[in-house]
C-alpha cells in the first residue's frame, strides 16, 4: 500500500496567494470624527479582540488553500500488485458490409437470410464463446473502420457487429485497406498472437491498398490471416416462370487463398451457415493457446477527503465574516475644553 499523486504539479500552485503581497495597497484615509476621553480603552479592548479573529480567519484560510491544492493532485491509496495469468488468443474479425451481402443466399433452419445476417449469427456465437480471449472488430466497405479493438468485453463486440448494417460503409470492397488496419492494429500483440479472421463475399473493388501487397505487409509482421469466403454462389430467383437458380455474387477465391498463403493461414468456403460454425470450429483447432499474464493495482481516490475538509472551513471562515467578523470602529477624538 502507498499513498501516490497522479497530477503532482499541480502543487507549483501552493506559493499563488503570495501573490497578493504584490499588489499595491488601497490608500484608506481617516474619517474626521470626534474624539471622547473615555473611547480609547474600548477600542483598545476591540482591536485585540479583531486581531485574534483576523489571525485564526488567516489560518483557516492558508489551511484551505493547502488542501485545495492537495485535493487537486488528486491524491490515491495504490494497492499491491496483482499478476492475473490469461489464456487466450488474439484475434481481430474482418466483416465485409458492402452492398453485395444483403443477397439472400444462406439458409439456417431451412430459413434464407442475407450474408450479414447469417454472419452475425453465426459469428456472434464465436465471439460469445470466447472466454479469456481478446476479439476486436472490423467493418469494411469502401473504407475499412475499427468498431471494437482488441477486447475482453465480448458482450460489446457482438453489440456492434448485430448493429452493422449493409453500405454503412460503402457498397463496395476494401479488402486490402481492412488487412492494412488489421496489421496496424496487431502490431503491438505478441507475434504468435496475431491473428486476423476475414469475412467477405467479393473482391477487391475499392480502398488504397492492394490485398496481395497488404498479404506481403501481413506475412513481415507475423500476421496470419484466415479468409472466410460468404455465399452459395447462387441463390433462388422467382420468375413468371417459376423459381430458378442464378449466380450471385463474384468472390475471388483465388485472392483470398493467396492471401491466406502467403501469411500462414488458410482458406475456407462457406456456402452455408453450418459451414461457417464448422470452420469456427476448425479455427480453435488450429489456433493454439497463447499464455499470457496481466498486472493489476487496485486504485482508491482520495482526493474527496482533503476536498470535503477544505470546503467545510471555507463555510467556517464565511460564517466567521458573517456574524463573528470585525466590528466597526469608531474614531475617537477628544472635544478640547473650551
Amino acid at each position: 500500500m502507498s499513498i501516490e499523486f497522479a497530477w503532482p504539479w499541480l502543487f507549483a500552485a501552493l506559493p499563488l496567494p503570495l501573490l497578493a503581497l504584490l499588489l499595491p495597497r488601497a490608500s484608506s484615509v481617516a474619517p474626521v470624527a470626534l474624539r471622547f476621553p473615555f473611547y480609547g480603552a474600548l477600542q483598545a479592548n476591540l482591536q485585540s479582540h479583531t486581531g485574534r479573529r483576523s489571525r485564526l480567519r488567516l489560518t483557516l484560510a492558508v489551511l484551505a488553500w493547502l488542501l485545495l491544492v492537495l485535493a487537486a493532485a488528486r491524491p490515491q491509496l495504490i494497492g499491491e500488485t496483482l499478476h492475473l495469468p490469461v489464456s487466450g488468443r488474439s484475434l481481430m474479425l474482418a466483416v465485409d458490409i458492402s452492398g453485395s451481402m444483403q443477397s439472400e443466399d444462406m439458409q439456417i433452419r431451412g430459413r434464407q437470410l442475407s450474408r450479414l445476417t447469417a454472419v452475425k449469427i453465426v459469428a456472434g456465437d464465436f465471439i460469445e464463446q470466447r472466454k479469456g480471449d481478446r476479439i476486436g472488430l472490423i467493418l469494411f466497405g469502401d473504407e475499412a473502420y475499427l468498431q471494437a479493438p482488441l477486447t475482453f468485453d465480448r458482450n460489446t463486440v457482438r453489440t456492434l457487429l448485430d448493429e452493422a448494417q449493409i453500405g454503412l460503409a460503402g457498397q463496395q470492397t476494401a479488402i486490402g485497406d481492412a488487412i492494412g488496419l488489421a496489421i496496424k492494429r496487431l502490431r503491438k500483440e505478441p507475434a504468435s498472437n496475431r491473428v486476423l479472421i476475414l469475412l467477405t463475399d467479393g473482391a477487391n473493388t475499392a480502398g488504397n491498398v492492394d490485398p496481395l501487397k497488404a498479404a506481403d505487409l501481413a506475412a513481415r509482421e507475423d500476421v496470419r490471416i484466415y479468409t472466410i469466403g460468404i455465399g452459395s454462389g447462387e441463390m433462388l430467383v422467382q420468375t413468371p416462370f417459376g423459381a430458378r437458380r442464378v449466380a450471385s455474387g463474384d468472390l475471388d477465391e483465388a485472392t483470398l487463398k493467396a492471401i491466406a498463403d502467403k501469411t500462414g493461414g488458410r482458406y475456407f468456403r462457406a456456402r452455408d451457415t453450418t459451414q461457417l460454425a464448422k470452420i469456427y470450429t476448425l479455427l480453435d483447432r488450429i489456433e493454439p493457446v497463447s499464455e499470457d499474464e496481466q498486472t493489476w493495482r487496485p486504485v482508491d481516490e482520495l482526493y474527496f477527503w482533503p476536498l470535503g475538509t477544505a470546503l467545510l472551513l471555507s463555510v467556517l471562515i464565511a460564517l466567521g465574516i458573517a456574524f463573528g467578523g470585525r466590528m466597526p470602529t469608531v474614531p475617537s477624538t477628544e472635544v478640547p475644553h473650551a
